[in-house]
């Protein structure tokens, strides 16, 4: 399975900013897709996370009620509004796939596929 994420960019506090990860090969109907983040000498951490089939969401509590995603299986893509923007929002911002799940991990290690990484910079 190949990520490719899109949409990083440099947006002042309070903006918005919509990421895009678009997914292609052989996925399963209790896959799941996160977003993760990674600030510089921080360590990397889950964001919100969506399973490929149902309604299952999950997110971070320091994003919750700032951030949604969401997905469109048509386009194989997943996507992560991101509102009311903090500069510690700013990080690179991964997404990744678990092909299998019973839950929408928050746990890294447990996604097998990485896209590239989108940088997000929100300025003060």
């Amino acid at each position: 399975v190949q990520l490719q994420a899109s949409g990083g960019g440099l947006v002042q506090a309070g903006g918005s900013l919509r990421l895009s990860c678009a997914y292609s090969g052989r996925t399963f109907s209790n896959s799941a897709i996160g977003w993760f983040r990674q600030a510089p000498g921080k360590e990397r951490e889950f964001v919100a996370g969506i399973r490929l089939s149902g309604t299952s969401t999950s997110y971070a509590d320091s994003v919750k009620g700032r951030f949604t995603i969401s997905r469109d299986n048509a386009k194989n893509t997943v996507y992560l509004q991101m509102d009311s923007l903090k500069p510690e929002d700013t990080a690179i911002y991964y997404c990744a796939l678990d092909l299998a799940v019973r839950s929408i991990s928050y746990n890294w290690k447990t996604y097998t596929s990485w896209g590239q990484g989108t940088l997000v910079t929100v300025s003060s």
